[in-house]
């Protein structure tokens, strides 16, 4: 994943909150994904439009610790498990 990729969450899930879990969950075809706040964070910025770098500047204004490469390491991931997209200009 690179810094000008544009990530955003596949067609077939969505990120919702779970009141009886009580956190962020990732819900695709027969599988539901639990989050962290951070994951959930990242997760709701990706829409196609924000870069990756754009995604972990907005981060860094929320959480005090941010490192780019544990974002794209996170969002490669869930490329590989086809819940995200990327688009690269």
């Amino acid at each position: 994943m690179r810094s000008a990729s544009r990530p955003a969450l596949a067609s077939h899930v969505r990120l919702a909150y779970d009141r009886s879990r009580g956190q962020h969950v990732l819900l695709g075809p027969e599988a539901v994904l639990v989050l962290n706040p951070p994951g959930a964070s990242i997760l709701d910025l990706c829409d196609g439009r924000r870069t990756v770098a754009d995604i972990v500047a907005n981060l860094r204004g929320r959480y005090d610790r941010v490192a780019e490469e544990e974002v794209a390491r996170f969002l490669d991931r869930l490329v590989r498990k086809r819940y995200v997209e990327v688009g690269d200009d």
